[in-house]
């Protein structure tokens, strides 16, 4: 599915295209750092797919594994944008919360580095939804 999206203040735009069955929830630290968050939802597209416009600053991270990640973001809001392979990207790993379309991606179909995962953050069906506002 096509999808498109952006960070916060609107500077960085993309457009991707999407397989629902490509989103993913990861525990690692290096995202709950990151991200502030217990986890990070991505969906992992194509490079090929893949087209942003506005340019986003890149901070790279280099995990435990020696394995490099380029995080993209908005240099304005701080919007979390992407991840890939600072050199040669054959995939994105979109940000979900960016995506305009992100109901219709569906509910991620795997955890990763469910080790990291915070005892709480991995299943949430028996949580009550609070009241918005």
């Amino acid at each position: 599915m096509q999808i498109d999206g952006g960070c916060h203040c609107g500077r960085i735009r993309y457009r991707a295209e999407a397989n629902p069955k490509d989103v993913v929830v990861c525990h690692c630290t290096d995202c709950q750092a990151l991200s502030g968050s217990p986890f990070r939802a991505m969906v992992v597209v194509p490079a090929e797919s893949f087209h942003i416009e506005g340019e986003p600053r890149l901070y790279v991270k280099t995990a435990d594994s020696g394995r490099r990640r380029a995080q993209a973001f908005c240099p304005d809001c701080g919007s979390a944008i992407y991840a890939a392979d600072p050199e040669a990207p054959k995939t994105y790993s979109i940000r979900l919360g960016g995506v305009r379309q992100r109901r219709d991606l569906g509910p991620p179909k795997r955890q990763i580095w469910r080790d990291s995962a915070l005892d709480w953050a991995t299943d949430f069906d028996d949580t009550p939804s609070a009241p918005q506002g």
